[in-house]
């Protein structure tokens, strides 16, 4: 049995706590590894090591702590296929699903490549009488984050990589679910050249994430995951003093108007509400066609494609369309509300129920499932299922359906499927989501934008990556200079006499 390990000060240290938790093969249903889970007094120590080396890393040239980014970079290409392989292996997801997982961050780590013109100040020649002013953005100190099992690359580098670029220390909690991928990426960012203690890996549960709430030094928080504990966690870091962004629920709807084209649609669907198992915030979970003729033309596009679909492990190869969900619990979570769904109503289509791999009894496997003819006071539409299951709604009017989007609690992600510029422009223009697709089904920015929903999906006031981040990593202090005038000629050699 692997017993994994925190990263602090630049060593893989072993937990002391005396508390693990299992790391399981998702595939398998076998236990893996454990992690251990911190207490109090490891967390210190972490944050005791980045506390003592934030200083010399913030005095460092933003250009020199660019080029660290910029050695990162290659070093994530050079060991891309061990990354993926490793983040399958605890996650489940498809090799190239892995893959993508740690490019999308690596996209964000070559945008922290330009550190040194995004943290340029602002100066003022002139202000007043012999008085100039200018403005400087500061690292905050030391910064953490607490990411969750679904991207365990991608939303760390996320977080870390502009927190570092700006000057910052980084505490990094992330899921014990996959932790293994979190572990790798803080070697490789010391064999670019980060200083030890800059980054430290701190694995743990609820007792290591309220040991960053409350600790005094840590200056922000970063946090992507349920609803419920992004509300927890900005209430209580905010309570604290501390800068927070969260980042929680999604459920995410696609319209399909009478004029889209069908085969597109249904091939975004496919790739959006099952990829990745349904284990991604931006999935579409929900789609919208308007008019009964619209919906039974999608229904018959999609049911032949659910049906065609491929499930298996990793190992199966690249042409295995989605893997396991993560847990045990997850699996029984989705088979629950599958059972509501049926029990409230809603028309069952795809069955995926019965589903089982031959030799791989004992993973966690869900079957595809689609439901037709759902209404919104089902569960199945109101929380978020976060495995296979798409569940259709139909739509009389483009107005009943951009009213179901904006009636949700939720506001992550949204699209729309059309060929009509006027109604992709009148949607894009009203809808009170934060990330909008028009023909596209995972409308997730490039790394030079930002990343943040709307509603109860998001709370704090600026967005992930793009320049949103560097805002939220830094402060901005403010300078007012005025010097007297003094002698501008030079040296005097006559004898000083009283004038």
């Amino acid at each position: 049995m692997q017993e994994l390990t925190h990263y602090l000060n630049g060593e893989h240290v072993k937990g002391t706590s005396g508390r693990f938790a299992d790391v399981m093969n998702p595939a398998t249903g076998e236990v893996q590894a454990r992690v251990p889970l911190a207490n109090g007094e490891e967390m210190d120590k972490a944050v005791a090591y980045a506390a003592a080396a934030q200083p010399a890393w913030a005095a460092t040239n933003p250009q020199r702590r660019a080029r660290v980014m910029m050695k990162f970079v290659a070093l994530l290409n050079r060991d891309m296929d061990k990354l993926a392989e490793a983040l399958s292996r605890e996650h489940g997801k498809t090799l190239p699903d892995a893959a993508g997982d740690v490019q999308r961050g690596l996209e964000v780590v070559e945008y922290c490549i330009g550190a040194p013109e995004l943290l340029k100040g602002d100066f003022t020649d002139s202000a007043g009488p012999g008085i100039d002013m200018y403005s400087m953005r500061q690292p905050l100190g030391v910064t953490a984050g607490i990411t969750p099992f679904n991207f365990p690359a991608m939303i760390p580098m996320w977080m870390f990589a502009p927190a570092i670029a700006c000057g910052n220390a980084f505490i990094l909690k992330p899921s014990e679910r996959d932790p293994s991928v979190p572990l790798m990426l803080a070697e490789l960012l010391e064999e670019a050249g980060l200083p030890k203690g800059i980054i430290q890996v701190v694995n743990g549960d609820k007792e290591a994430v309220d040991a960053i709430l409350h600790h005094d030094v840590i200056q922000s928080i970063g946090f992507v995951g349920s609803t419920a504990i992004a509300e927890y966690i900005y209430a209580t870091g905010c309570a604290n003093g501390k800068r927070v962004q969260c980042f929680g629920g999604a459920k995410n709807h696609m319209i399909i108007m009478p004029d889209a084209d069908m085969d597109q649609a249904a091939d975004a669907l496919i790739g959006a509400g099952y990829g990745a198992a349904g284990e991604r915030c931006m999935a579409i979970s929900v789609a919208v066609p308007v008019g009964d003729d619209t919906a039974d033309r999608l229904i018959a596009k999609l049911v032949p494609r659910i049906e065609a679909l491929k499930v298996g492990p990793y190992t199966s190869g690249n042409d295995v369309d989605y893997g396991p969900v993560v847990t045990a619990a997850a699996k029984a979570n989705i088979e629950r509300l599958v059972q509501t769904g049926i029990d409230q109503g809603a028309e069952l289509v795809v069955d995926g129920r019965d589903f089982k791999l031959q030799g791989y009894e004992d993973g966690f496997f869900v079957g595809p499932h689609l439901f037709d003819r759902a209404t919104k006071d089902m569960d199945i539409y109101k929380q978020e299922i976060f495995g296979p299951v798409l569940t259709c709604v139909r739509a009389q009017s483009y107005e009943e359906a951009i009213g179901l989007a904006m009636d949700h609690e939720y506001g992550n992600g949204t699209a729309i499927y059309t060929r009509d510029g006027d109604a992709a422009r009148d949607f894009a223009n009203r809808i009170n989501v934060g990330m909008v697709g028009i023909n596209v089904p995972i409308p997730v920015p490039l790394a030079y934008h930002t990343f943040g929903g709307w509603k109860k999906s998001v709370f704090g006031d600026l967005n992930q990556h793009g320049p949103d981040a560097f805002k939220f990593y830094t402060r901005t202090k403010t300078v007012t200079a005025r010097w007297p005038s003094g002698i501008k000629e030079g040296g005097e050699f006559s004898i000083p006499v009283m004038e």
